[in-house]
């Protein structure tokens, strides 16, 4: 396997991980009062978007050449990390 297939799965577990996290919250929302759970429901739209757009992100990396995916590898960190954090803030929201 080489090393931007390696990389690739990583992200793709990772961006499964988010997902399952989001479906975890969305369980959450359907518990919660009328209120709250409008709250809830525009940011787990939010990041389904946002998960959305990363998905794309990855297959663009996915498909890129052998000297293209190394450029794009930093971009797509930005974009990993920021994806990690917005899926822990609304996590944090949630408790």
């Amino acid at each position: 396997m080489s090393t931007r297939d390696a990389y690739v799965e990583k992200l793709k577990s990772q961006l499964d991980a988010w997902n399952a996290e989001v479906d975890a919250l969305e369980g959450r929302t359907r518990k919660a009062q009328a209120e709250a759970k409008a709250v809830y429901q525009a940011q787990i739209e939010a990041l389904r978007a946002r998960s959305e757009q990363a998905k794309l992100q990855l297959d663009l990396l996915r498909r890129a050449s052998e000297d293209a995916w190394s450029e794009m590898r930093a971009g797509m960190e930005k974009a990993w990390d920021d994806m990690g954090e917005a899926v822990k803030a609304a996590a944090s929201r949630f408790k």
